[in-house]
């Protein structure tokens, strides 16, 4: 089956908007769009008070991933195997799982801080999930 929302035409800035809204639904207080040098909106940080301490959290767009899917699946017709394509579907996946992730703080099986817990952001600018990958010995020692 071909990856999640491969056939959308919803434009990525309608989809970041939809997201926003989510995230300020849920307790954001500020969120900002990050672009590449092509004008490509590539990540979405924001910050949330988690225990009344502000925690910033960086939810990237990877696209190349999304666009090297689209290539690899020989059910995806050829014209949407584009960097354009590939950036709204990295979107619309995002928001889904953003909702998701949501839905499962709403029914208490989580907090917030836990499900966003990969994407706050160190004071290096890392993300705690690339801060970890970095240095495995945080996990295992």
């Amino acid at each position: 089956m071909p990856i999640l929302n491969y056939t959308t035409q919803i434009d990525s800035f309608k989809t970041i908007g939809e997201i926003q809204k989510v995230l300020v639904d849920h307790g954001a207080q500020s969120i900002m769009v990050d672009y590449n040098a092509a004008k490509n909106p590539v990540a979405l940080t924001f910050f949330m008070m988690i225990n009344d301490k502000p925690i910033n959290f960086r939810l990237p767009s990877n696209y190349h991933g999304i666009k090297k899917a689209l290539e690899r699946d020989r059910r995806v017709p050829s014209k949407l195997k584009t960097d354009a394509q590939a950036m709204r579907v990295a979107w619309r996946i995002i928001k889904d799982w953003t909702e998701a992730q949501m839905a499962i703080v709403e029914a208490g099986l989580a907090e917030l801080a836990e499900v966003f817990l990969p994407y706050a952001t160190t004071p290096s600018g890392l993300t705690l999930f690339q801060h970890i990958k970095g240095d495995m010995r945080l996990l295992t020692e």
